[in-house]
């Protein structure tokens, strides 16, 4: 988010020298700089024993295609944290091992994702409301049910550094 308007008073911001940041929106009445703000989420790529990846949908992202498992971070959270309860949240997994496979900026939205690849051992996923259907698919296989590759998009990039290192690649 880029601020116009001082979120405390209101007052049109007027811009202001901040260091090696260059110049950032600045309330004249509070006398606060208001840097620009982003939300958090992750992408988690959740694998088993088997390596199969579990694959979900969600009727609002598409009916076609599946996704890795992802959220939004809340204040107090740390990253892995997240990963490890969004799937938890979603699938009824706990993960076992975390491991951290970079940041992907996503403009729009203005969200900074971070990814994870996550062992968790097989067993019988435990959906939540927003998940209409999941499954274990074996990894080579689970291109042909994601979403279509793009540009700078998180998917495939996690998903290629799980094949690296799970010697697939």
């Amino acid at each position: 988010m880029r601020y116009k308007y001082c979120p405390y008073c209101g007052e049109k911001l007027t811009q202001i020298k901040a260091g090696d940041d260059g110049m950032v929106p600045y309330c004249t009445s509070c006398d606060k700089r208001w840097f620009d703000t982003f939300n958090s989420c992750v992408i988690v790529l959740t694998y088993n024993e088997l390596d199969e990846i579990a694959l979900s949908n969600q009727w609002y992202l598409s009916k076609n295609y599946k996704s890795l498992t992802s959220g939004f971070m809340v204040p107090g959270e740390t990253a892995e944290e997240c990963a490890k309860r969004e799937v938890k949240e979603e699938l009824g997994l706990d993960i076992e091992t975390l491991e951290y496979a970079g940041t992907y900026w996503l403009d729009p939205p203005e969200q900074l994702m971070h990814g994870f690849i996550g062992f968790a051992k097989k067993k019988q996923l435990v959906l939540s409301e927003e998940i209409d259907d999941a499954e274990w698919i074996p990894a080579l296989e689970a291109p042909m049910s994601m979403f279509p590759d793009s540009p700078g998009g998180p998917l495939y990039e996690v998903y290629h550094k799980y094949l690296r290192l799970r010697g697939f690649e």
